[in-house]
């Protein structure tokens, strides 16, 4: 790989980061008028209608005539599917202070899975700068009283298996790089995400004998401008951009770069929402930039013929 494709790669990992951080702001204000449930149809409405104007223009080209598609709709299953399902339901018995210490562990599981399936090595200073960072968010998180409540189990279960899930995701889709394209992989997980959290909505409503609900958000514009956000920007292009990075560079490098989201989100917090800094936000964010800086900076030259060995989960 060139020096170009490999500083594009820590570009769009960096960007990713970015927009994933401030989604947190825009998840607030949809989720104030509407259900997690009807929050998430909406998001892979606007995701997948979007994506869907390009590829019936002939804009993006896909092809997936001759390729394992049972892998692919593994990787669909992993993300958006069972990553969002089980957050979901995780965070409804469960507190978002336990969820963020438990999505903290991602890189951990991502390191491990990346080693096992696809032969990935990670030398010792690359492993002790991802736990840094993780320690910085598990900093982060303790420091605002944050802690894992026993009587929580449920939940707790069902968060740490949507941290298996995302890490799954950032595997399979390493191994599937060669053989998809960002675009091919991006229109089926979005499909997958349209169709699955459409068909759960709508049938919650009909059992509810609710349906009118279901439009009711979209007289809110906040909602609107939220769901645009979350389908279009956190969904779509952090999907292209993430299947596009995991081409490039190593699974446990990209899933490290996850932990600048919670950066991203305390800057976000104090500049759009007037919340408080502390001296303990800013050494655990150092913390994670330190980490992840060095998870990527200690690794670069390792070569990628790992990848050559690599085993699609669905084999």
């Amino acid at each position: 790989m060139t020096n170009k494709g490999l500083g594009l790669a820590y570009v769009f990992a960096i960007t990713n980061a970015l927009i994933i951080g401030f989604s947190f702001l825009f998840t607030k204000n949809a989720l104030a008028a509407a259900d997690p449930l009807d929050t998430l149809a909406f998001r892979f409405i606007a995701s997948f209608l979007v994506m869907s104007i390009p590829v019936l223009t002939g804009h993006i080209k896909l092809n997936y005539r001759g390729k394992p598609l049972g892998s692919l709709l593994v990787l669909a299953l992993l993300y958006p599917t069972s990553f969002f399902t089980l957050q979901t339901f995780g965070l409804l018995h469960a507190t978002s202070a336990e969820g963020g210490i438990l999505i903290a562990l991602t890189p951990v599981i991502t390191m491990v899975l990346a080693s096992l399936f696809l032969r990935e090595k990670t030398n010792l200073m690359q492993k002790l700068s991802i736990l840094l960072s993780v320690f910085g968010v598990l900093f982060i998180f303790i420091m605002q009283g944050g802690s894992i409540d026993p009587t929580h189990i449920g939940g707790i279960v069902l968060l740490l298996l949507s941290g298996f899930a995302i890490s799954g995701y950032n595997v399979q889709s390493r191994s599937l790089s060669k053989q998809f394209t960002p675009s091919e992989l991006s229109y089926v997980m979005m499909g997958f995400g349209f169709v699955l959290f459409l068909l759960v909505s709508v049938g919650k409503h009909i059992a509810t004998g609710t349906m009118g609900q279901f439009f009711t958000p979209l007289a809110n514009g906040q909602f609107v401008i939220a769901v645009l956000y979350l389908g279009i920007m956190s969904s779509l292009v952090t999907s292209m951009i993430a299947n596009y990075v995991l081409s490039k560079i190593e699974a446990a490098k990209m899933s490290v770069f996850s932990n600048l989201s919670t950066v991203v989100s305390l800057a976000a917090g104090a500049i759009f929402l007037g919340e408080e800094v502390s001296l303990y936000h800013v050494i655990g964010a150092a913390l994670i930039i330190i980490g992840v800086v060095g998870a990527n900076r200690f690794g670069r030259k390792q070569t990628s013929a790992s990848a050559k060995n690599s085993v699609s989960f669905s084999k």
